[in-house]
C-alpha cells in the first residue's frame, strides 16, 4: 500500500519526524530543516531535492508557528521586515552556489561538512554562554508580551550586542525590548543567514536566532517569534526557486507538514512557559546533537559504511525525539510548579 507514491512505513516516518521537528521549530524559532535536509541526504535523495524539500517544509511550518507567536506578542515586525531584503539576496546567491557545486559533484560533501562546523560551533557557544550567564536575573521568566514592552523591562542585552548597538550608522531603529540599533547591521546579518538558507536548505534560524540574541540583542522570546516571521518569507522564496528546478518532492513535504502542524503549535506555546535560559540550553544541545548526527552520517557515506550512514540517520531522529521530549517535560513541570504556587497563594 502506498500514500503519495511512497510506502506506508515511509509515510508514517515522515509524519512522526515532522511532529518532532515541528515542536523544535515552534520552540526555537528555526525551521528544523537543519535536521530534515541531512536526513534526506543520508536516505539517498539527490542534493537539490533534499535542500528544496527542506525549504518547502520550512515555509509551511513557519506559517503555522508564526501565527501562534503572533498571538503571544512575540513578533517584532519592524525587525522582521528589515531583514527580509538582505535574506532574499542571500538566498539567491546560496542557491546558485548549490547548483554550481552539484555540477562539480561536490555539493553533498561540502554542505554536510558546513552543517557539522556551524551546528557544532554555535551549539558549543550557546551552551557555554547559557551555563555561564545569568539569564534568570536579566530576563523575565516567560515570553509573554503585554503590548508596551513592560514584559521586557528588566532585559539586559549581551555585551557584544551592546557594542553593535553603539555603532551609530543612520538609520537607527528601535525594537522591542527597548533595543536601538543600525538598520545596516540588521541587513548584514540577514544577508549572511539568507546565504546559508539558500546553500544549506534551511530557514537560517539556527544561526539567525542566536544572531538576534547576541549580535542585535533582542530578548529571547522576541528573537524566536521574529525569526519565524522572517522564515515565512525566506522559506517561501527558497522553496519557490527550488520548485522551478524540480527540487521539491511533495511526497516528502506533505507528510512532514501533517506532523509539524501540531508540533509547531505545541512548541510555540511552550516558549511562554519555559524560562529563556532553558530555551537557550535546549537550543545549544539540539545543535550539538545535530552536528554529531550529521558527522556520523557523512563519515559513513565517505567510507561506504551503510551501518554508519544508518547510525547517522538514527542519531538525527533520536536527537529530535530527545530534545522534543525534554521540551514537553520542562513545559509540564513549569505548569505544575505554577499551579502549586497559585494554590499556595490562594
Amino acid at each position: 500500500m502506498e500514500l503519495l507514491g511512497i510506502g506506508v512505513e515511509l509515510f508514517g516516518f515522515f509524519v512522526t519526524f515532522g511532529l518532532l521537528v515541528g515542536i523544535l521549530f515552534g520552540f526555537f524559532g528555526m525551521g528544523g530543516s537543519f535536521l530534515i535536509t541531512p536526513a534526506l541526504l543520508v536516505m539517498g535523495y539527490p542534493t537539490p531535492v533534499a535542500v528544496g524539500s527542506g525549504m518547502a517544509f520550512v515555509f509551511g511550518t513557519a506559517v503555522i508557528a508564526t501565527l501562534k507567536h503572533h498571538d503571544l506578542g512575540q513578533v517584532d515586525y519592524k525587525l522582521g521586515v528589515i531583514m527580509i531584503a538582505g535574506t532574499t539576496l542571500g538566498i539567491e546567491v546560496g542557491r546558485i552556489l548549490v547548483y554550481y557545486l552539484e555540477d562539480l559533484g561536490l555539493a553533498g560533501g561540502i554542505i554536510s561538512t558546513t552543517y557539522v562546523v556551524l551546528l557544532g560551533g554555535i551549539g558549543l557557544f550557546v551552551v557555554k554562554e547559557s551555563l555561564g550567564g545569568n539569564d534568570d536575573e536579566t530576563e523575565p521568566a516567560h515570553g509573554g508580551y503585554d503590548g508596551n514592552d513592560s514584559s521586557f523591562e528588566n532585559f539586559e542585552p549581551p555585551e557584544f550586542a551592546k557594542k553593535m548597538q553603539a555603532i551609530r550608522l543612520w538609520p537607527m531603529v528601535t525594537l522591542r525590548g527597548d533595543v536601538t540599533i543600525s538598520a545596516w547591521i540588521i541587513t548584514a546579518i540577514a544577508f549572511i543567514t539568507g546565504l546559508l538558507s539558500g546553500f544549506l536548505g534551511v530557514g537560517g534560524g539556527f544561526i539567525r536566532m542566536p544572531a538576534m540574541m547576541y549580535a542585535i540583542g533582542v530578548p529571547v522570546p522576541v528573537a524566536v517569534g521574529t525569526d519565524l516571521f522572517e522564515i515565512v518569507f525566506s522559506g517561501g522564496l527558497g522553496s519557490f526557486l527550488y520548485a522551478r528546478e524540480g527540487g521539491v518532492d511533495l511526497s516528502i513535504v506533505v507528510p512532514l507538514l501533517l506532523g509539524s502542524a501540531l508540533g509547531a503549535r505545541v512548541g510555540s506555546a511552550s516558549t511562554e512557559i519555559v524560562d529563556s535560559g532553558g530555551i537557550k540550553i535546549y537550543f545549544g544541545i539540539m545543535l550539538l546533537l545535530g552536528s554529531i548526527a550529521v558527522a556520523v552520517g557523512e563519515i559513513g557515506e565517505y567510507l561506504g559504511n551503510e551501518a554508519l550512514e544508518m547510525s547517522g540517520l538514527l542519531l538525527i531522529v533520536g536527537s529530535a525525539f530527545l530534545v522534543s521530549g525534554a521540551i514537553i517535560y520542562s513545559t509540564i513541570r513549569s505548569m505544575r510548579s505554577e499551579d502549586r504556587l497559585s494554590t499556595s497563594a490562594d
